[in-house]
């Protein structure tokens, strides 16, 4: 699944191609990935220029003139593809077409990511807003007894970190993935909030010099920890990995658990 730094990439460079033109066509392949109906979509946005390409959590908003917001979510197979005009991809949920001969399509063989016509305004903070420091932890894993990486992965927490990020985090924090939230100590908590920001404007910016260009994929061979081509970590202590369902964790024992 794209993770927060991918996502602000594609963001960027989408937002970069087609930032200005005008939306001539909307063809969507499978209605049941929308919120409205075909008919309303076509009337919010066709006709529209657009104005900004951006990203929220883990989803991409195409925002129009008339204050039309179109929202991508990925999940996890999603994938955006820039199409020549005589191409049609399979998988396809919906297709963008531009009056300037752009066309933007979303496929996704596993039928799961969707498009939603102006979603709703997300209380919960994005993982890379001023307010994710100290104070944010410690109010928020107050009362959480889960493993502290479940709660980073839970997005009614915070919006943008998945498994792999989660892992990262962890590490350069220094704190064990399977530590009870609620009993990590404050001074720990002021690591977690650097590491955050940290390690993911740091993936942002190598993601941004090896693939400057991307718009769908997962960029991870720069990742520290969360990788199985890496037994050690940068410090030389092994790797360990722990698989939970179709999620592996990766840790060290050098990582402090709280329990």
């Amino acid at each position: 699944m794209p993770e927060l730094p991918d996502l602000e990439i594609f963001s960027r460079n989408l937002a970069h191609h087609l930032k200005g033109k005008q939306l001539r066509e909307i063809v969507v392949k499978n209605p049941k990935k929308l919120n409205v109906s075909v008919k309303e979509l076509n009337l919010s946005i066709e006709n529209q220029k657009l104005i900004n390409v951006s990203r929220s959590g883990k989803e991409l908003y195409f925002e129009f003139e008339n204050k039309a917001v179109l929202s991508f979510h990925l999940m996890l197979k999603g994938e955006l593809h820039f199409l020549k005009k005589e191409e049609s991809p399979k998988h396809s949920i919906l297709e963008m077409h531009f009056k300037d001969g752009s066309h933007l399509c979303l496929t996704d063989f596993r039928g799961m990511a969707k498009a939603t016509l102006n979603p709703a305004e997300d209380p919960v903070p994005d993982a890379l807003a001023k307010e994710i420091d100290e104070h944010f932890f410690k109010n928020i894993f107050a009362s959480k007894k889960a493993a502290v990486k479940n709660v980073l992965l839970d997005q009614h927490v915070i919006r943008g970190i998945g498994n792999a990020y989660a892992d990262e985090i962890l590490w350069e924090a220094g704190i064990s993935p399977f530590s009870s939230a609620y009993k990590i100590p404050v001074e720990k908590l002021k690591d977690l909030a650097k590491a955050v920001r940290h390690v993911l404007k740091n993936a942002v910016e190598q993601i941004s010099k090896t693939h400057p260009a991307i718009i769908s994929g997962e960029v991870r061979d720069f990742l520290k920890i969360h990788s199985p081509k890496k037994t050690h970590s940068p410090s030389g202590v092994p790797i360990i990995i722990v698989k939970t369902g179709a999620r592996k964790t990766y840790y060290t024992e050098e990582q402090e658990i709280y329990n």
